[in-house]
Order: structure tokens, then sequence, then C-alpha cells
């Protein structure tokens, strides 16, 4: 937890505040996804409650807060409620182990008449030395959640959705954790700082003795695993149930899935756990594939060499230059959670077949390959 009291305050309050960001980006995205619909649909979308239509989510709010509470004749109670609080929790957890700028150390300060440090610090809820493990396994308990709702609320249409979003999230799982053993063997660890400091510089790497380098290109993951980068993007889509992978909220055919029983703060809270699932994918594909908080062409030392320059203060430079980087990364973050918003609207839904054809038959089948040329590489390239 840390080494004396403000240490420990600090990393508290680090938690907390990760978490009100996931929970608060929220009505942000809900607001963005519907002015963006209505853009992409030459419609007006929310324009009459406020400017743009942002006091919309105040109403909302109040909506969710203090609509009927509700329960079906034949739910099962503790299941129908747990289902929710059981959907957000798994988000909350992966979100505040993904680093979110460079981890930096803090001088020894005096504050209340007493000195404190010096700390090495990091941008995130808490550090994990194999944050990719413990990330994937929390996020794969979503899955409870959602046969929870199915379950305990006692409805055919919502067990229906449940049977259909576990197995999709069980079948695009293996997918989504194949397309990155690649990259953990590419860069020795689990660590997802250490991976965000292997991907620093400029593209540079040997082969067979030979230094091979493009000083037009960043050190990106990209570029060493498109293929893998190409089936994760796919495959966190299915993960969080968008299209066009939301078979479980097939309104023609199942109204709308498994939470179809839900109302109120209930459903706000299962409105959450699928944004906040959208954050963790984003994240990850950033931390894999996209440098994480890093600048492109701009070192981390070049940053804070030249913020020194006018800040006398060596913890004040420290602390700009994270929030320059945590900047960074929430500009990329927002850059692929407008991609999720983008392709609901553009793409159709899949047949179901086809969707786990897809997942079986094709994403299953490359990734594995992936994972086999990416290990002979390796070794021919240190042989």
């Amino acid at each position: 937890m840390g080494q004396d009291a403000f240490q420990i305050t600090v990393n508290c309050v680090k938690v907390v505040l990760v978490f009100l960001l996931m929970v608060q980006a929220v009505p942000v995205l809900v607001w963005l996804e519907r002015r963006g619909s209505a853009f992409i649909q030459n419609r007006f979308g929310p324009n009459r409650v406020g400017p743009l239509g942002l006091v919309q989510l105040l109403a909302d709010a109040v909506k969710f807060l203090f609509k009927e509470e509700f329960i079906p004749a034949k739910g099962v109670r503790f299941l129908y409620y747990a289902a929710p609080v059981v959907a957000l929790i798994p988000a909350t957890l992966a979100f505040a182990a993904i680093p979110l700028s460079a981890p930096f150390h803090l001088e020894a300060f005096e504050f209340l008449n007493q000195t404190w440090g010096p700390y090495d610090m990091v941008w995130q809820g808490f550090e994990i030395n194999v944050g990719i493990v413990y990330i994937l396994g929390v996020s794969s308990l979503a899955a409870y959640a959602i046969l929870m709702a199915g379950w305990g609320s006692g409805s055919k249409y919502s067990l229906l959705g449940a049977i259909r979003a576990s197995a999709q999230i069980i079948s695009y799982e293996l997918a989504l954790g194949l397309s990155i053993v690649g990259v953990i063997m590419m860069y020795g660890t689990f660590n997802l700082g250490e991976m965000i400091q292997a991907q620093a510089g400029l593209l540079n790497f040997q082969f067979l003795g030979h230094t091979v380098s493009a000083n037009w290109l960043p050190n990106w993951g990209i570029f060493y695993q498109p293929l893998g980068a190409i089936i994760f993007f796919a495959a966190i889509f299915a993960e969080s149930n968008r299209l066009p992978f939301d078979l479980a909220e097939g309104e023609a055919e199942l109204v709308a899935g498994f939470h179809v029983e839900y109302g109120g703060f209930k459903m706000l809270l299962f409105f959450i756990g699928e944004y906040g699932h959208m954050m963790v994918g984003s994240g990850l594909m950033i931390t894999f594939f996209l440098g994480g908080w890093a600048i492109p062409y701009y070192p981390y030392a070049e940053v804070l060499t030249n913020i020194q320059s006018f800040i006398s203060s060596q913890n004040g430079a420290v602390l700009l230059t994270g929030l320059i980087h945590f900047a960074v990364f929430m500009t990329k973050l927002a850059v692929f959670l407008w991609i999720f918003i983008q392709v609901r609207w553009t793409l159709p839904r899949f047949r179901y077949d086809q969707l786990m054809e897809l997942g079986w038959k094709t994403m299953l089948p490359w990734a594995l390959a992936n994972t086999i040329a990416t290990a002979i590489t390796i070794f021919v390239a240190h042989s």
C-alpha cells in the first residue's frame, strides 16, 4: 500500500479517482454516442435540454435514480440485484491496473512540519507485475454478471440473451488472449509499464546480428504485430458486446437481451459496465500496440528537460510532465472510444452463426498462426 501514511493516502485516492474517471466518462460517452449517431444518420439528436443537449445527461441521471423499483415475479431476488454490481466491478478493477502516464520519482519535501519521501509513484490505481494476466482474469468475470442477470430475471428472453452473450465472450476470449501472446513474447514481460517503455523511441530492432531501423516510424507494437493488433481490435468489440457483435441485445429477436427486465439505477450499472469494458479494451489496445502514454517522436526525458527549463521545482516539473503524458493517453483513448461509437452506427449486426464461425474458424486459427510465426521469428532473429 505504501511506505508511510502519505503514500498510503495517495494510493487510496488514486483508486477512487480512477473509479470516478471511468464512471464520469460514461455520461459524456452516452452524449457523444447520441450526437454522433445523429450526425451519422443526418438528424439532430438531443438538442432541447441545455446547449447541444448537454443537460439531457442530468435529466437521464434523475430518471435512472428515481424510477420505480421493480423485480420480476418469477425472478431470483439475490441474483437479480447482484448482477448489475458484478457487471460494474470487473471493468473498474481492470481499468485501475492500466498505466495512464509515465511513472515518476518524487524528491523528499516538507509538509505539515514533517519531511516526506522520496517516493516512486505510478499514474494508475495500482501496479501489478503481471498486469496483463490480472486484467484478463478480472475482465473474464463479466460473464458471471451476464449469466446472473439472465437467470435471476426469470425471463426466457433474458436467459436466451445471457446464453448468447456468455458463449460469445468465452469464444472471443480465446482469440483475444492468443492475439497478445506474440506481444508478450516480443517484449518478454507481463508488466504493462515495461511494455510501454519498450515502445519508446523510433523503430529499431536486431535481426540476425543486424540493426534494422526506420527513423520515420515510432517503435510501436502495431508495426511488429499487425495481425495481432487486428485480431485484438476485433475481439474487444465482441468482448464488450458492441456492434457488430451485440447479438446478446438483438432487439428484433430478444427485445433487449439479458438486461431486458432491468430499469432505473440497476440498468445504469450495466451501462457503466459496458462502457467500462470499452475503456479497458481501448486502453489495452493503446498499451500493447500504440505506445501507451508515450508521445511519438518526443521522448519522455526530452519533455521533462524542456519543462525543467521554466519550472524550478523538480517535483513540479515531474508532475507537469506526468499530466502531459496523461493527456496524451486520454487523447488516444478518446479516439478509440469514438471508433467504438462510429462502428456501432456504421456496420450491420452479424447473424449468430456468422459470429461464432468468425470467432472459432477465422480469428482463433489466425491468432494461433500469429503466435507460432512470432515464436519462429524471435528464434531466428536471435540465433
